[in-house]
Formats: structure tokens, C-alpha cells, sequence
């Protein structure tokens, strides 16, 4: 669906009639709420204020908006109303209006309900637009998820924990239409903050056949006047009377089904030996990775073909080729500068000058990388690599796609594989111990406590943070494969040992290249040949 400049920074999506009466006669019926006052926040043309007019017949209702001309629309849909004096629609800014004061005025159980604009602080930040709250941390992120992007809230969530806050010390419900993920993050904040004073429960909608919308959308209920209760049950649609599965917190987390999670709890844990990773990062696909042509010869993002060593490229897997089990061929190599993070990148113009040169060439792309996250490294740097990154066996698994696809990844070419940076992946030295792995990961008892606590709507549903609570180790007790976890984590501990000797000696070896030509950087146009 094309948004208008218009519709897309107010995150305008009128609620058809037909779904709002639905909502108000769940609230009614189901929920047996009965307001004195409703209240809406953001009514566009005035759906809810109709809906809420039909079914609480002597309830005062209030509806405000933004938009002159909807205002006019609303307040003449409801002029032939039998009981249109109790509804009152006015143009009001939400972030200018003052509530404190108004809601002082309003007595009694309050109903707030509504569709708060479906649109993120990060869009209207790229229009410029003055239809924003002023900025707080109200997420309580922490700087370096401000830094990736963490920090980037949907409007609506804003929203709806200022209605949470109305409802402090005054008793009412919140019935909002939103995505999905903001329901969730509300009610974590929620939890955070009120602890159980809110009980609630959400109704899946149907957002492409409302809205014309793609995305997972709900209507979110939480109310001060039902009995409280810690989980949060979830139906199918708004005609369901049974819920599906519960939502709610359990040791610090909000997990999907509270049910699942609970029958195998005992497998959450992190395991030190087997740590999930993310693949490479470097914000310059069209420099850092290429395609083969013929031998030595490669052709990168530009469309320009060159003549490189091979010792920097590394067979690549993307998160669409995990996501589909392709994982027996690759279509493109990634130039990998570094061995690990931070790892100084002049010892390349000695092992491999025209990969050097070719780096130098393209410096421009790289230096005008916008990650923060590059600033005061290394030329040419990229992250999420390590000694972990060139083992030679992995176990990778798409974050963007919405199911636990766990695939076995051997070497191609005779070396290790790369993935980018939406992969998650285990890594291993041999192919029996990521196997033994493999098969433990894969188990039911694995698959189902992972599920439990996935929330599929999100835009990269499966992250590290939820893989590494699984313990790799509980598994094995629970299926009875204790002793042969046991030998490989054994294993995996001498050889870090080894390891580490090892890398000591790396170290002074590249010292040692390094000091044989101290930034000396090559010019020479023949280090690296362009191939028209």
C-alpha cells in the first residue's frame, strides 16, 4: 500500500466502521465494561465515537484529533445519533493537549480507546516532522542500543503508556488497536512498572483485510477493574471465546506461551563452552563482497571486476540462504580484513597487495560507512569476527525468517564459511561434534522451549539472546546424552588452551610483518588489476 506524506507521518489508518463496532461489542459483551466516559485520543473520522454511541447508549463520549477536516467529518456522522449530545468532538495536537487537566474533569470508570498512529519515530525523523513527542529515554535503553537502532519506537507504543499512566490512581481500561510487537513491549513496560495492578488480554487481528496493512496487528485490553492476573491470555480473532496460548513473565522475561515455557523451564541456562554468534558485519556490501568470475578474478558490487588473492575471501551464506537450507553452494565471497575485532589491517599489504590495493581504491566507500560503531578503528574494519568465525564445521539460523530452520554448514572450497550479519551461528572445530551438537539442537524438547519464547511478528524474530538460553547441556541430560556432552566440552577446553598459545605467536608474527614496512601503504596502479 503507497503512503501519502501526509498519511504516513501521522500514521493515519482509519478504522473501518464494521471494526470498531466488533471492538466495542467485545469490550461490552465479553469484558462486561460499562463505562462512564470514553474517551478517544486520536478519533480521525470518528469510528469509535460512532461504535461507543451504539453500544453505551448513556455513556459520555469524547473524541479528539488533529486533523480539521476529520473533525467536521466525525462530529457530522454523528449529528443524527439519538444520543449525539453526549458525544463531543474537537481538533486538539495529543502532544499539546493537556490531559491532566482534562482528565481531572472526566468522574468515574474511564473507557480509552482507539488507533494511535502506526508509524515509528525513526520514519518521522527521515521526513522531519514536528508530529512526535520530545525525546526521552522512556524505554530505559542503554546507550549502544540507541547507537544500532534499538532506540527507535513506534508512535503508538508512546501513546499508549501515556494512558497507562492516566489510569494510576483513577480505575478504567485501555482497548487500543496496534502491531502486535507493540502490545508486547507495552505490556513489559507495564509489568516493569505497575506490576499486576493491570490484567489484560489481546485479540489478533486481521491488519491486511482492515487496513491493507502486512503486518501482525491486535487489539491490546488492559484494565484496572478485572481480577488480576500475571499472564495475558491471547485469542485468534475477536469472535474467539477460548484463548489460544498465554503470554506473560516468567524469570525476567515476557515470553509468547507461558504454557510451553513452563514445561521445559528446566532447560534454561547458558552454556560457557558453546556460544551463539552473529555473522559479519560491514555496512559495504558492494566493496565487501564480490563474485567469482574465473580464477582470481572477481567482480564486486560496483559491477567492476579485479584481480585479488584469495587469502581474504571466505565463501558467504546469507541469511536468505540459511532461511531456504541453501547451504551447499554459495553465490558470493566476503573480504574478511581482520582475524578479530579491533585486529590492526596493515599486515594485509604485505600478504596480499592487491587485495590491499584493491582496498585502498575503494577507501572512500568505507570511510563514509555511517556506523558509529566503525569510528577510531582500523581502516577498513569490519565486527563480528573472531577465532569462532574460521572454524571450520557451523550450525547457522536466519534471525529474519519465522521458523527455527537450523542448518548444518560444512566448509566449501576447502574453507570456512562466513554468514552475514542476521545469521546466528554455533561453530566447531570437527564435523562429529557438530553433529552431536546439531542433534541437540534440533530435538523437540529444544525446538519447543525456543518457540515458547519467540514472538514471530518481530521483524528478526530469532536472536542471540534468545538462543543462548538454551542450555545445551540440559538438553543432553534430557536426552539422556550427558556423558557425550561431557567429552566434547572436555575437548573444547584443551583446545582453547592450545589456542591461545597459538594466538600469542600469531601476534608476534604480524608484529613482525608490520615492522618490515611500517605504513607503508602501496600506490603502485599494478598491485591490483582492474579487468575491463
Amino acid at each position: 500500500m503507497v503512503k501519502s506524506v501526509d498519511k504516513w507521518q501521522f500514521g493515519d489508518f482509519q478504522t473501518p466502521d464494521r471494526l470498531a463496532l466488533e471492538v466495542v461489542k467485545t469490550l461490552k459483551l465479553n469484558h462486561k465494561i460499562y463505562p462512564k466516559v470514553i474517551l478517544e485520543p486520536s478519533c480521525g473520522k470518528g469510528s469509535f465515537v460512532r461504535a461507543s454511541l451504539n453500544e453505551f447508549t448513556h455513556s459520555r463520549v469524547i473524541g479528539l484529533d488533529i486533523n480539521e477536516q476529520y473533525v467536521e467529518e466525525a462530529n457530522l456522522s454523528v449529528a443524527e445519533y439519538l444520543n449525539s449530545e453526549n458525544a463531543t468532538i474537537y481538533k486538539s495536537d495529543f502532544f499539546d493537549t493537556d490531559w491532566t487537566t482534562l482528565l481531572a474533569n472526566l468522574p468515574g470508570d474511564i473507557l480509552i480507546v482507539g488507533n494511535p498512529p502506526w508509524v515509528t519515530s525513526s520514519e518521522l525523523s527521515i521526513m522531519n516532522s514536528q508530529n512526535i513527542p520530545l525525546k526521552s529515554n522512556f524505554q530505559n535503553r542503554r546507550g549502544i542500543e540507541a547507537i544500532t537502532g534499538s532506540g527507535n519506537f513506534d508512535i503508538s507504543e508512546w501513546m499508549f503508556l501515556q494512558y497507562v499512566e492516566w489510569l494510576s490512581n483513577r480505575e478504567g481500561t485501555i482497548a487500543i488497536l496496534c502491531k502486535y510487537s507493540v502490545a508486547r513491549k507495552v505490556i513489559r513496560q507495564v509489568k516493569k512498572r505497575s506490576g499486576n495492578r493491570f490484567s489484560g488480554c489481546i485479540y489478533s487481528i486481521d491488519a491486511k483485510a482492515y487496513f491493507g496493512a502486512s503486518i501482525e496487528a491486535c487489539l491490546c485490553i488492559l484494565s484496572t477493574t478485572a481480577d488480576s492476573n500475571e499472564d495475558y491470555e491471547v485469542f485468534e480473532n475477536l469472535k474467539s471465546e477460548k484463548a489460544s496460548y498465554l503470554i506473560g513473565s516468567r524469570d525476567g522475561l515476557i515470553v509468547r506461551d507461558t504454557a510451553k515455557y513452563q514445561k521445559w523451564r528446566h532447560l534454561a541456562g547458558q552454556d560457557l563452552q558453546y556460544s551463539w554468534r552473529s555473522g559479519i558485519k560491514h555496512d559495504c556490501a558492494k566493496v565487501m563482497e564480490l563474485e567469482r568470475i574465473q580464477d582470481n578474478v572477481f567482480q564486486n558490487g560496483l559491477g567492476i571486476q579485479y584481480a585479488l588473492e584469495e587469502n581474504y575471501l571466505y565463501p558467504l551464506l546469507k541469511s536468505s540462504d540459511i532461511g531456504n537450507s541453501r547451504t551447499l553452494d554459495y553465490r558470493k565471497l566476503i573480504l574478511i580484513t581482520q582475524k578479530s575485532v579491533g585486529e590492526d589491517t596493515n599486515i594485509i599489504q604485505n600478504r596480499a597487495p592487491q587485495t590491499w590495493k584493491y582496498l585502498l581504491d575503494h577507501e572512500g566507500y568505507l570511510k563514509n560507512r555511517k556506523s558509529s560503531i566503525y569510528r577510531n578503528k582500523p581502516l577498513y574494519s569490519i565486527f563480528g569476527v573472531g577465532s569462532y568465525s574460521f572454524k571450520n564445521w557451523k550450525i547457522a539460523i536466519s534471525g529474519l525468517y519465522k521458523r527455527l530452520n537450523f542448518c548444518l554448514i560444512k566448509p566449501l572450497d576447502g574453507k570456512s564459511v562466513m554468514f552475514d550479519d542476521t545469521v546466528n551461528f554455533l561453530s566447531f572445530e570437527t564435523e562429529e561434534e557438530a553433529k552431536f551438537i546439531f542433534r541437540l539442537v534440533t530435538s523437540n524438547p529444544s525446538l519447543e522451549f525456543l518457540d515458547s519464547m519467540i514472538f514471530w511478528d518481530e521483524k528478526r524474530p530469532v536472536t542471540i539472546d534468545i538462543l543462548r538460553r538454551l542450555s545445551l547441556k540440559a538438553v543432553a541430560k534430557e536426552l539422556g546424552a550427558l556423558e557425550n556432552y561431557r567429552q566434547w566440552a572436555e575437548a573444547i577446553q584443551i583446545s582453547s588452551n592450545s589456542q591461545l598459545e597459538f594466538g600469542l605467536a600469531e601476534q608476534l608474527n604480524d608484529r613482525t610483518m608490520l615492522a618490515i614496512s611500517h605504513d607503508d601503504r602501496l600506490t603502485s596502479n599494478n598491485c591490483c588489476t582492474s579487468i575491463d
